[in-house]
């Protein structure tokens, strides 16, 4: 996604663009895959599984989806008539067909299964259930023409679980879904890079409304401060899962150990403009050197602990590019939307959105 954005930027030319993406699609074609989904990690040379856990060295649906978010966009952006461009598009076209959303259902339950694996299968046994970061992976699910899964799986699986409806008021804004404060905030980001939230509902929430509440009150939390964190104010704000001076974990305001992860106040541009942009100023002008290198802004970092991470996450990365043009241009999100797969899966779940075709 981010190299659709350097394409239309013209940060590169678009050969570059499309030799790339090429050697990305015919990379993947010889990669490890379980039932059409690849593994968490895998070898950049190989192709071949890097177990992420003792027993998760199978396929990873989540991981997929989001790989597969990319790729569709991927598939409506290169619309060149020539073997390179049409190679794309249909290279996409297998990988997405091939990827078998209803085994991951494990034997037909109502619900996704985050991980299989031929060597160990369910013992994972990890249902993937809302309100989280995962709503991208249930949209897609049904979005299959070949493998597809029920509306069902979504209402009795995504939207059953004891975190799901929240309802309450944090700082003053009201969260329709998930956890107390909203927990790290890639759970507004990374199944939105490609779905619009903007106008998107179903019976459970207003997404919009979820993703911009969700980020004002991280923000607010941060500008609050009730644990007086060194740095923290309303130019320095922005907790979700990052490494930090222990290792790793997923920050948030119920979990806040005075690390800023650069990627949760920049990945937030559509929502909170203005906010972001104190942010974005203040990391780049004020903190500069210390967190701003080569890749761009690096993973986190805490003042509190004067511990500034060296680490380049492309997880972090990519998102900052998306969201700073899809609030820009919407470009990403109105390439996404234009699938006519996606179009399908969502009225199937019984979404309405701005952007789908009415017949």
């Amino acid at each position: 996604m981010a190299l659709i954005v350097a394409d239309h930027r013209r940060w590169i030319s678009h050969e570059q663009a499309v030799d790339r993406m090429l050697k990305i699609v015919r990379f993947l074609y010889k990669a490890d895959s379980y039932h059409g989904v690849f593994p968490h990690w895998m070898n950049g040379e190989t192709g071949k599984v890097i177990p992420f856990g003792r027993k998760d060295d199978g396929g990873d649906l989540v991981e997929t989806s989001y790989l597969f978010e990319g790729l569709l966009c991927a598939r409506q952006y290169f619309t060149g008539v020539n073997q390179k461009e049409d190679e794309i598009r249909n290279r996409i076209n297998g990988l997405w067909g091939d990827v078998e959303w209803n085994w991951y259902t494990r034997d037909g339950r109502d619900n996704l299964y985050w991980h299989w694996s031929p060597n160990n299968g369910w013992a994972m046994n990890f249902a993937i259930r809302g309100f989280n970061e995962c709503l991208i992976t249930y949209v897609l699910a049904a979005c299959s023409e070949r493998y597809p899964v029920p509306a069902s799986v979504y209402h009795n699986g995504w939207a059953q679980s004891d975190f799901f409806k929240n309802g309450k008021t944090f700082y003053g804004h009201k969260l329709p879904l998930g956890f107390d404060y909203g927990g790290p905030l890639f759970f507004s980001q990374y199944s939105f890079l490609g779905l619009n939230p903007k106008g998107l509902k179903d019976t459970y929430a207003d997404y919009w409304e979820q993703n911009v509440n969700h980020t004002l009150i991280n923000h607010d939390y941060c500008v609050d401060n009730p644990n007086h964190f060194k740095g923290y104010g309303p130019d320095c704000w922005g907790l979700t899962a990052s490494d930090n001076f222990e290792g790793y974990n997923a920050h948030s305001p119920t979990n806040d150990l005075g690390v800023i992860t650069p990627t949760a106040a920049l990945s937030a541009f559509p929502y909170t403009p203005e906010y972001s942009m104190k942010a974005l100023r203040h990391f780049y002008y004020d903190l500069g050197d210390k967190i701003w290198g080569r890749y761009g802004f690096t993973d986190a970092f805490s003042e509190s602990h004067n511990w500034y991470g060296k680490s380049y996450l492309a997880i972090d990365e990519g998102p900052i590019v998306v969201m700073i043009e899809n609030h820009r241009s919407g470009l990403l999100w109105n390439l996404f939307m234009s699938c006519p797969e996606v179009q399908r899966g969502l009225k199937k779940l019984g979404f309405d959105s701005p952007g789908l075709v009415k017949h």
